[in-house]
């Protein structure tokens, strides 16, 4: 079940692979995700160190969050990943065109995990392209649905 999508990251991006990591949360975000109240869409993934960074997600805190702490929405959180992984990251990232970015933001075994994809920015025609197809898709299905759904007339 995802939390939180990034609907631009595939529009704007190719995707070349797929990688789960874990995230480094403190107990108000936790709390906040729970709620709904995180936003991936303006988020990247950054290598420093050898370790991967998620800047640019918005988590925003509930109201309810204690008083002896103040959160930051835009808190840079840490992704936790195996280093062999994070190595072959780092070699396909320092090629030329290629991107680290969010796609969604999902629970597994009661912990909160991030899909980032090792992807390649598109350009203006490619998301036409992209455009036209979707358009296509959906106008098929209004005829399939529409023609389905009105009964032949035979006399």
């Amino acid at each position: 079940m995802a939390i939180a999508d990034n609907k631009k990251a595939r529009f704007n991006y190719t995707i070349e692979e797929q990688f789960e990591a874990g995230m480094v949360l403190e107990g108000w975000e936790v709390k906040a995700i729970r709620a709904g109240q995180v936003q991936l869409t303006d988020g990247y993934v950054v290598v420093k160190d050898g370790e991967l960074f998620l800047i640019g997600c918005r988590i925003n805190p509930l109201r309810t969050a204690s008083t002896h702490v103040h959160p930051q929405a835009d808190r840079t959180k840490k992704l936790l990943m195996k280093k062999d992984e994070i190595r072959r990251l780092v070699g396909k990232v320092e090629q030329k065109g290629y991107t680290l970015v969010p796609l969604n933001l999902h629970y597994k075994g009661g912990r909160v995990k991030a899909d980032i994809a090792l992807a390649k920015g598109k350009d203006l025609h490619d998301k036409r392209e992209t455009e036209k197809k979707r358009d296509w898709e959906r106008e098929k299905g209004q005829l399939m649905r529409h023609k389905i759904s009105s009964p032949r007339k035979d006399t």
